[in-house]
């Protein structure tokens, strides 16, 4: 059988994998008593699949559970360093695994092609941006793209916390802002003001600035919006990147606004809206 072409793949930090570590191979050739594949994060070193530790259930053919140029996740069982020869299990490996495996594998790659294409402009090589850029990410944040995308967040400082030098600092912001797309989260609630007083108007007024002014602290790293939805109704919409920051921000503001209420005798009620 032919074999296939090997892809790109990503620069090793050790020259071999451990045994029992989980990797991501390109299947390049099947037979009868087992495959051969490319390991993906160990620049393309081959590695024995045997046919025992290809499936649990029974298999009449192998090309059933394998192809050409199949991405698969396995176990590795034995690593032969003399030979830095490698064999795996993919019958080892369970299904939570082998999904984390691959997305942490897809993350990587597409943070390593964002830093390699931001290196190519700034005339460094491959080399220099796994040394200066892709290992430094990893080692502080546990993957590149958190780095990257904690850039997204942060701006400037989240690249500097991980021993980015400067020179690399504006080109990865400016890729990260095009190429990186963080999911936004979000929670809501909606707030009752009440007054029974002449001015009860102005008072419902200082409560909502009083929410509003906490929500907009430059330390908080959340996006508020408190709007009318009928009086005495107001919706409270607070957006960001983490459930614990944006549950602080809230029970804070709401701390705030519910304190300046009682002060007014202003009725104050908040409840949550669950989407």
């Amino acid at each position: 059988m032919s074999e296939a072409q090997p892809q790109r793949f990503l620069k090793p930090r050790k020259p071999l994998p451990d045994v029992g570590e989980l990797v991501v191979g390109t299947v390049s050739e099947v037979y009868d008593y087992g495959a051969y594949l490319f390991l993906d994060e160990y620049g393309g070193i081959r590695a024995f699949l045997p046919w025992s530790e290809v499936a649990s259930r029974a298999v009449r053919n192998i090309e059933q559970v394998l192809k050409p140029n199949q991405k698969v996740v396995v176990k590795v069982i034995r690593v032969y360093r003399k030979r830095g020869e490698v064999d795996v299990s993919l019958k080892r490996v369970m299904e939570g695994e082998r999904r984390r495996k691959l997305m942490y594998f897809k993350r990587y790659v597409k943070a390593a092609s964002i830093i390699e294409y931001v290196a190519k402009d700034l005339g460094k090589s491959v080399e220099e941006a796994y040394k200066e850029v892709i290992w430094k990410l990893e080692d502080h944040y546990g993957d590149p793209m958190k780095g990257l995308e904690e850039a997204v967040i942060r701006g400037p400082e989240a690249l500097k916390e991980a021993g980015i030098t400067d020179e690399w600092i504006e080109p990865l912001m400016s890729a990260a802002k095009v190429h990186v797309k963080v999911k936004t989260l979000k929670i809501s609630g909606i707030m009752t003001l009440q007054s029974m007083a002449p001015d009860g108007v102005e008072r419902i007024r200082e409560v909502l600035l009083t929410l509003k002014k906490s929500l907009e602290e430059p330390s908080l790293k959340v996006r508020g919006r408190v709007y009318s939805v009928g009086s005495p109704r107001y919706r409270v919409d607070l957006q960001g990147y983490d459930y614990k920051e944006l549950e602080k921000a809230l029970s804070k503001a709401l701390e705030a606004a519910e304190e300046r209420a009682e002060d007014l005798e202003v009725a104050f009620k908040f409840e949550r809206i669950e989407e």
